[in-house]
């Protein structure tokens, strides 16, 4: 996945799950950017099914 607001890509299992003390709720789905900690909606199955079938690999 691409970062939003820095747009170094990395793999969603690389990023760190947000929201995990949140009082709110608990959690959410949103992953935090390794490099700059920007929280990121998790990238849809839809666009994961389309990389897998056009073979753009994801960076590890």
């Amino acid at each position: 996945m691409r970062c939003g607001f820095c747009g170094h890509e990395f793999a969603e299992s690389e990023g760190n799950v947000g929201c995990k003390n949140c009082p709110m709720s608990s959690g959410c789905k949103m992953v935090k950017c390794p490099r700059c900690n920007y929280e990121n909606p998790p990238e849809p199955a839809l666009v994961k099914g389309l990389k897998k079938m056009f073979g753009k690999k994801e960076k590890l």
